[in-house]
């Protein structure tokens, strides 16, 4: 991409998907301190809700036990793996100074997710949670205004079109849309920008995919491989956008 566009975030955000999921076990304490050593901005997870109603990170949203399989819902905490950490032992662990993008499986899980997140300073302020039903997600706009909410979904899903999916986020109070690196264009970011809302860009994975990305004037990056994001975000962060 030979053009470099202005970004509303410099620099951009660097989530560490699952944690620093290239280097250690994803969506693991071990994984999400370790990729806030490595310099990530951010951090990436799923979030689901026990049956006891505490909000936890997993990505697949089961646990085996012996032979069988069982959704994390219909589980108590206690009952869990120990490797499934809690949102609240995250925040107790790792502080609350990054930015934290959960992919919310169960609606069921926002409004704790939200109630935990109050018991820290900084964090409603600094939590995206994303949804792929933008109807969904800005029924939680009630539940706190400080956060962040995320229109996951993918371009081929628009079918009313950019622009007024842009025009329909930005009156219902989504503040951002979340697309696979592949789906993002320069123009489709200033299209967005336009109307004020964030844009973030999932599955970077490899340089040359960062610094084009980058380019585009995302806002922010997911990726597997801390060093890499985070290198790749310094460089753009050299001639980037405008920091709001």
């Amino acid at each position: 991409m030979s053009a470099s566009h202005p970004s509303l975030v410099n620099p951009p955000i660097g989530f560490a998907h699952r944690g620093a999921s290239g280097d250690a076990p994803q969506n693991t304490l071990e994984a999400f301190r370790l990729a806030l050593e490595l310099g990530a901005t951010g951090l990436e997870s799923d979030v689901w809700i026990t049956a006891d109603g505490e909000p936890v990170l997993d990505h697949d949203g089961f646990v085996r036990a012996r032979l069988r399989r069982r959704a994390i819902a219909e589980v108590p905490l206690g009952e869990l793996p120990a490797h499934i950490p809690t949102l609240e032992r995250l925040y107790g662990e790792c502080g609350s100074s990054f930015e934290l993008s959960l992919d919310v499986k169960d609606p069921a899980a926002a409004e704790p997710v939200v109630s935990v997140a109050r018991r820290f300073v900084e964090a409603p302020g600094r939590l995206w949670l994303c949804h792929p039903d933008w109807r969904q997600v800005a029924q939680w706009r009630a539940l706190c205004d400080d956060l962040r909410l995320v229109d996951s979904t993918r371009l081929r899903r628009i079918k009313e079109g950019p622009e007024r999916r842009a025009a329909a986020l930005a009156d219902a109070g989504v503040d951002a849309v979340n697309l696979h690196y592949t789906d993002w264009s320069g123009g489709l970011t200033t299209l967005f920008h336009r109307f004020g809302r964030y844009c973030l860009g999932w599955d970077c994975q490899h340089e040359r995919v960062l610094d084009s990305i980058l380019a585009s004037g995302i806002d922010a990056v997911y990726s597997d491989h801390v060093e890499a994001m985070m290198a790749a975000v310094a460089r753009r962060s050299i001639t980037g956008g405008r920091w709001t």
